[in-house]
């Protein structure tokens, strides 16, 4: 039975592999969750699934009385859970933190030599090169889940890089696809919340709609698959049936396809290099609807071209960019700017600061908190 760390249990992508390991019970096990929020349905899932070891990143635990729960030791802190993945027993680790917080225990993991299923974007955004550097002496494999990056994974297996001529990254569009430009002064949160095709955290869905996540999709893929950028195409695809394509030099194409669920991604992170028995997600082929593509228009989705200069040009860019947009969430979400103002905090924040090549950890740590922070600050205009 496979031991599983699953990082970020009480959001999406967690709930989403609580579904797969109920109905995987005999193939994996999780050994250690962690949690920032909603510890209620954290230590309810601990006692359903018998998890020995909880750690809880965020709000305080004081008002947990563990002596009513005798099969559970708790822990609390980031320090606490990177000694957890440092000394723990398990066999892969589900890295399902949002933002920038999953960096650290992506290197952590890494670093241990342990495989890491990784649904945390901005480890590879802000820190690539550094995955990269670990990778070449770790015993880690990175299996990817987002469902883009798990499309090419699959399509990719048994071919080398010199048969690749493209991949191309699928996009919703967001829930504003078709929304007039002139009407875009009018979006609220609650409208930027309303996902057309799919269910995600609350970060993800916005970043959607703004196209931000398909931006970090792509410096992702550069990173896993080791390819430049010119060969890293991204387009919408509304229905969300087709998660990516990989176009061969013979002019070829493989897509990977179902019904949107992470279910499967995470299914197949576990049982890699295998596709093993599953009812988790089912996809009737006869009740899909017409499949279409579209370009980009970089008007309704400036975010996304920015995010990718930021990830041609490297070094502490893409970090910057990472955390004005995640300081530009928290203004929006609590309607201190609106929808339209999200694109201006990112563009300020790299024009104020300046770049650097080959940032350590500790400099893109660093940087990541000084931006957020500065970008609150100068930002909360109301």
């Amino acid at each position: 039975m496979k031991q599983i760390a699953l990082l970020g249990m009480s959001g999406s992508i967690g709930n989403s592999a609580l579904k797969v390991i109920y109905n995987h019970q005999d193939d994996y096990h999780i050994s250690l969750a962690s949690v920032h929020h909603n510890i209620d349905n954290a230590i309810k899932n601990a006692v359903l699934f018998n998890i020995p070891r909880i750690c809880i990143t965020g709000q305080s635990a004081e008002r947990i009385n563990e002596s009513d729960y005798p099969g559970i030791k708790f822990y609390y802190g980031q320090d606490s859970l990177i000694e957890l993945l440092e000394n723990d027993d398990y066999d892969i680790c589900l890295n399902a933190v949002t933002g920038s917080a999953g960096l650290p225990y992506t290197m952590t993991v890494l670093k241990r030599g342990k495989d890491l299923a990784l649904a945390n974007k901005e480890s590879l955004v802000m820190a690539g090169h550094l995955v990269k550097e670990l990778l070449i002496t770790s015993e880690s494999r990175i299996l990817p889940v987002d469902s883009e990056h798990s499309a090419i994974f699959q399509c990719m297996f048994g071919h080398s890089n010199d048969e690749v001529k493209s991949l191309h990254i699928t996009a919703s569009g967001g829930p504003f696809r078709t929304l007039p430009l002139d009407d875009f002064k009018y979006i609220t949160v609650e409208n930027a919340l309303k996902h057309p095709t799919w269910s995600m955290g609350t970060k993800v869905t916005i970043d959607s709609a703004t196209m931000f996540n398909k931006g970090l999709e792509v410096i992702e893929a550069h990173w896993l698959f080791d390819l430049p950028y010119t060969q890293i195409n991204a387009i919408i695809h509304p229905q969300s049936v087709i998660h990516s394509m990989l176009e061969f030099v013979d002019g070829s194409i493989l897509a990977q396809m179902s019904k949107p669920s992470m279910e499967l991604p995470i299914l197949y992170a576990f049982s890699y290099p295998k596709h093993i028995c599953s009812d988790n997600v089912k996809t009737d082929l006869f009740s899909l609807p017409s499949l279409t593509f579209e370009a980009i228009d970089q008007k309704r989705y400036p975010l996304f071209y920015i995010a990718l200069q930021a990830g041609v040009s490297g070094g502490l860019y893409p970090t910057i960019m990472n955390a004005a947009n995640e300081a530009a969430l928290k203004l929006f979400l609590d309607r201190k700017i609106h929808f339209t103002d999200i694109v201006n905090v990112i563009e300020d924040a790299l024009n104020l600061y300046e770049n650097q090549i080959n940032p350590a950890l500790n400099d893109i740590i660093l940087c990541n908190q000084n931006v957020y922070e500065m970008m609150l600050k100068k930002h909360e205009v109301r």
